[in-house]
């Protein structure tokens, strides 16, 4: 059994990225196979993967989802979209001084008023005037991050979005994707890998460390996706092909495991609490792209599940030894499956 602290690290700070690389598959590549540690540039997946094997996508696209606002008696608040409810309704978080109560209106980026709703636990429920998506694009900021330091800039709103995002409504970015560009994925293409998508939601809550010592305690966050069932053929053809099932970030891993929970992947939309432990048994996913975790976090505990406690320590002091860039704009590490 392990504890928080088992997930614990230094990381010395100056290796968190600030910035993306000016090109996006410019990025190092930590290649774990096993007990050893592989450099490699990030391109080089493409002489990882084989003709078959099924790289899984999730499709999300960032809203600008961070505001800030004046409540109708004058106070400053800070509103983070969580969750598009409908076309005129959201769930986000609020900060201001004072707790906002219901039937309260906020002005927004000085350009349009909310009316404030009703409690949701930690969230607030918020009518927007007109469609959320268009109001959401033409007035928000991009919401980088809790530990990159600077504002959100135009090289941010292009960089920090996948080259195949589509579908909005994630708050964080599945950073694992980031390294993709267009090239890359022509040669992917060329090689014969083949392509499926999900959309899993990321909410802010993929940024909240756990608090508390014993893990069967932590509450974990929920997030919304859909798998269509062109994406369950194309897993079910690449097992049936006894190629790997890849998913590109612990996103898209997330919503094809908790679609699988029954024994095999099924086509539909939920929320999802799955909270993956070491221990856990991976249903669909072989192999997984991922970029380097926070301490104490719950992906970093994913990753410990699927390749190994003792395989994700020493490869985590590796790319500290090495200097990798860590977290939503560093590197990447490539990992299978504990056999």
């Amino acid at each position: 059994m392990y504890s928080l602290s088992d997930f614990d690290f230094d990381l010395p700070p100056e290796l968190i990225a600030q910035t993306p690389l000016a090109e996006r598959s410019a990025s190092r590549l930590l290649h774990v196979d096993g007990e050893q540690q592989h450099d490699r540039a990030f391109a080089e997946i493409v002489d990882l993967l084989q003709a078959g094997d099924l790289l899984v996508f999730n499709d999300t696209r960032v809203l600008k989802a961070r505001f800030f606002g004046i409540k109708e008696t004058g106070g400053k608040v800070e509103v983070m979209v969580e969750r598009v409810i409908d076309a005129r309704n959201v769930h986000a978080q609020i900060r201001a001084s004072k707790s906002p109560t219901a039937g309260m209106k906020i002005r927004l980026a000085d350009a349009f008023d909310v009316v404030v709703g009703q409690r949701a636990g930690e969230f607030y429920e918020l009518q927007f005037p007109d469609d959320v998506f268009e109001l959401i694009e033409a007035h928000g900021r991009l919401p980088l991050p809790p530990y990159i330091e600077h504002d959100a800039d135009a090289f941010d709103e292009t960089r920090y979005q996948t080259v195949y995002a589509k579908n909005p409504g994630a708050v964080a970015a599945p950073t694992a994707g980031l390294h993709f560009d267009d090239a890359l994925l022509a040669k992917l293409k060329t090689k014969g890998v083949r392509f499926a998508y999900v959309t899993l939601h990321v909410g802010a809550g993929t940024f909240q460390p756990v608090r508390s010592e014993n893990l069967a305690e932590h509450n974990m966050h929920s997030e919304w996706y859909t798998i269509a069932q062109e994406t369950v053929d194309a897993v079910q053809a690449a097992q049936a092909a006894g190629r790997d099932v890849i998913a590109v970030g612990t996103t898209s891993l997330r919503a094809l495991e908790s679609a699988s929970q029954s024994g095999v992947l099924q086509a539909g939309s939920a929320d999802t609490r799955l909270f993956i432990t070491p221990g856990y048994t991976f249903k669909t996913v072989t192999r997984l792209i991922t970029n380097f975790h926070l301490p104490k976090s719950t992906l970093l505990m994913l990753v410990s599940a699927l390749a190994g406690y003792d395989t994700i320590r020493a490869a985590y002091a590796h790319a500290i030894a090495q200097r990798y860039r860590f977290f939503s704009y560093g590197d990447a590490m490539f990992l299978t499956t504990k056999r």
